[in-house]
């Protein structure tokens, strides 16, 4: 074939890269093996822009089973147990068609898990929007959220917590990040390798059909006028069928009957195929005659990049080959042994008795274009004036007006503040998850960590996903690093000690010097923080080209982490518990906005992990967007075992009211207790500052400024703003 510039353009290859491609095959390749090349180096799958970085992550600790380079990340948790979990993205099939390019997204996440022997537990999400004042982005929430709704809770898996953040640079370019989270024995665990000369290679699942060829070209470049005519590009998923692979390949495995295992995900039979030939140092053959097929008349190049959901490729044992097929055809679902395992190290691909491609496995899987891109920091950074208050990001100009005025009505800005978009009620979502299923949720969507149960034994796992872009935007070290230790004040306010966690990293354009600055940045700042807590990456995903015309993102990363609760008694939440309890402010003697000091971090979860472990403890929740105003209301009204309760406090005086009512300073949490002798003593002793603020009990929440009375409002009020915020925003 002839290969233009206009052939490379469409395939997102540069003429170097092509250059390369000849020098690996000392030929010319076919339009097949261009495809094939095309994906499999698209900065989606060989992270070529990101991998020189990705190093300095600390990704091994003592619970760490697997790191990075499977499907997913494995730790232990004792108990002969271990738990597989992954974050990843799906932003611009969502953009284009909202509702499945989310539905896919939760599901690739969840075939992440189970291929690697693991039963899905528990989902999670974390979302990017722009403004609500624009129709097209209510449309794409609404069809997001619709989305991970259906397939989610079709699928029979909780989904227990997330975010959901809303911001102008998410306009053109929306972010939906899928978390999956699975157990096992810690002794069965499957890898994507394809082991054993002349072992079968089996297709199972649905059909292959055209939808989602080139999905992993398209998440690997920006959008401009085109992004319509991508719409192919995106996939159709089908939870049903999924529940029925998911039983299926469990069951084969437990039946000792493959011997290597990889999701048809990104680039689809491609990259499935080369890459477990190349980590397990072999050849595959494939005969595409026998790929099950739902559309006529499908070329090699459309069968090889095709993205159709719901699909596996197993290598079994010669001999057990059968006993697959009887598996699967029970479930109701398409077997074909496709191809076998070879001794020679190539991906080779045979359509109506012709070899289309012929390519080491290993130039496509381990010898992509790696680029160390130019790093420089942004000449303009965001303005600095609402470092105070990151939760007026997103926020109409008027509402950011009216509440940095001189405005003294302390009552109205309250209930203005829990309806803003940033911080009012995500309930509206939750409530189209189903978050109860398979019975292990023992705290849901609403505190600060999800909490999971796990049958059998006396523990359970928290979960929770942080992203502070707005302050990654503003410092994207230091906002790394605030990720990291609120996503460990999370897991440690819920009971758990902090294990591990999996990242995604999205970003705009990496050709873009200062977007490879952020990056950088982020990179360094979350592995500062990840190796003080002790807190390992074990996976992840890597979304470059969030762009639209140009507009970058702001560098958004988003950390998944998992903690573990012992005992489940430990379990704490966030919400006040009992009227008469105590409210105390643990904070740092030294007050910091957008920084946070490891130190002093590290002092405070310390405190309350003992004090929890301790009995001293009845409800935790930590402060962050909004501050000590905000963090007070969400625990009168985040209560999910009762109706909403009051409080009063007084607030001791630092600054000027609207900074110690509402100012976002690092490292500070919210305690009710019993006792608050032992409490102050042992926060005192830990060189931490001990707020004794007031106490729970009553109907309103009210909030003293020294001797004054500021706030004083009921809490069905407070609460009626607060949940009534994100409806009114999408009516």
């Amino acid at each position: 074939m002839t290969v233009t510039d206009e052939v490379l353009t469409l395939h997102n290859l540069t003429e170097s890269e092509y250059q390369k491609i000849l020098a690996i095959l000392k030929r010319e390749p076919t339009i097949t093996e261009l495809g094939i090349f095309s994906v499999m180096w698209s900065e989606h799958c060989s992270y070529k822009s990101s991998r020189v970085h990705l190093r300095r992550l600390p990704t091994k600790g003592p619970a760490v089973l697997q790191g990075p380079g499977e499907n997913a990340g494995i730790i232990d948790i004792g108990d002969g147990l271990a738990v597989a979990f992954k974050i990843e993205s799906h932003n611009h099939p969502s953009f284009i068609e909202p509702f499945q390019g989310a539905a896919t997204g939760v599901g690739g996440i969840l075939r992440d898990i189970f291929t690697m022997g693991a039963r899905p537990i528990a989902a999670m999400n974390s979302l990017r929007f722009g403004p609500l004042d624009k129709q097209q982005n209510k449309r794409i929430l609404e069809g997001v959220v619709g989305g991970i709704a259906f397939y989610g809770n079709c699928f029979g898996v909780p989904t227990v917590g997330g975010e959901i953040y809303l911001a102008d640079c998410y306009s053109q370019n929306p972010l939906v990040n899928a978390f999956a989270l699975g157990i096992f024995e810690k002794d069965k665990i499957f890898y994507g390798r394809a082991s054993g000369l002349g072992n079968p290679v089996i297709y199972v699942g649905a059909k292959t059909g055209r939808d989602g060829i080139h999905g992993a070209t398209m998440a690997s470049a920006g959008f401009g006028e085109d992004a319509g005519a991508k719409r192919p590009n995106v996939q159709i998923g089908d939870p049903f069928m999924e529940k029925l692979l998911l039983e299926a390949c469990l069951e084969t495995m437990h039946k000792g009957l493959i011997v290597g295992i990889q999701d048809m995900g990104a680039a689809g039979l491609t990259c499935s195929s080369c890459e477990m030939g190349a980590r397990a140092g072999t050849g595959v053959e494939l005969d595409l005659d026998y790929v099950p097929q739902r559309e006529s008349g499908m070329t090699a190049y459309e069968i090889m990049l095709s993205e159709s959901q719901e699909r596996m490729l197993l290598v079994a044992e010669k001999a057990k080959e059968k006993e697959v097929f009887e598996v699967f055809h029970k479930w109701g679902l398409d077997a074909v042994t496709v191809g076998r395992v070879t001794s020679d190290g190539l991906l080779r691909v045979r359509h109506h008795g012709q070899v289309v491609a012929e390519i080491p496995n290993g130039a496509l899987a381990d010898e992509a274009p790696l680029y160390q891109r130019p790093l420089l920091p942004p000449k303009a950074t965001l303005s600095s004036r609402l470092d105070d208050h990151s939760f007026l990001d997103g926020c109409p100009p008027a509402l950011i007006e009216t509440f940095l005025s001189e405005s003294n009505d302390w009552n109205k800005l309250l209930k203005l503040t829990v309806a803003s978009p940033n911080l009012c009620s995500r309930r509206w979502a939750w409530q189209q998850y189903d978050h109860m299923v398979q019975s292990n949720t023992v705290v849901g969507p609403g505190s600060d960590a999800a909490v999971i149960r796990v049958k059998g034994t006396k523990k359970a796992l928290a979960l929770t996903l942080d992203g502070p872009a707005y302050r990654v935007a503003r410092n994207p070290r230091e906002g790394a690093k605030m990720a990291v230790a609120e996503a460990c004040r999370n897991i440690v306010c819920s009971g758990g000690r902090p294990v591990a966690a999996t990242n995604c990293l999205n970003f705009g354009n990496p050709e873009h010097p200062e977007v490879m600055w952020q990056f950088s940045e982020v990179v360094d700042g979350m592995a500062e923080a990840c190796s003080f807590f002790f807190t390992p990456i074990t996976g992840g995903n890597v979304s470059f080209y969030n762009e639209t015309f140009g507009g970058d993102i702001y560098p958004t990363p988003v950390l998944g982490m998992v903690g573990l609760i012992e005992d489940i008694s430990f379990v704490t939440r966030s919400s006040f518990k009992k009227a008469g309890d105590s409210i105390v402010l643990i904070e740092p003697v030294t007050r910091r906005v957008g920084k946070v000091d490891l130190e002093d971090e590290r002092a405070v979860q310390n405190l309350v992990a003992s004090a929890i472990r301790d009995r001293l403890v009845e409800s935790a929740h930590d402060l962050s967007e909004g501050g000590l105003a905000i963090a007070v209301a969400e625990c009168c009204y985040s209560n999910v075992e009762r109706a909403a309760i009051g409080a009063e406090i007084t607030i001791p005086s630092h600054l000027e009211v609207r900074k110690d009512l509402f100012g976002e300073f690092s490292s500070r949490v919210l305690l009710t207790t019993r006792k608050v002798a032992e409490l102050r003593q042992r926060a005192e002793q830990m060189g931490l500052t001990f707020h004794n603020l007031g106490k729970v009990g009553g109907n309103r929440l009210i909030l003293n400024y020294e001797s004054v009375k500021l706030v004083d409002i009921s809490t069905d009020e407070l609460e009626s703003a607060w949940s009534g915020g994100l409806p009114k925003l999408l009516s």
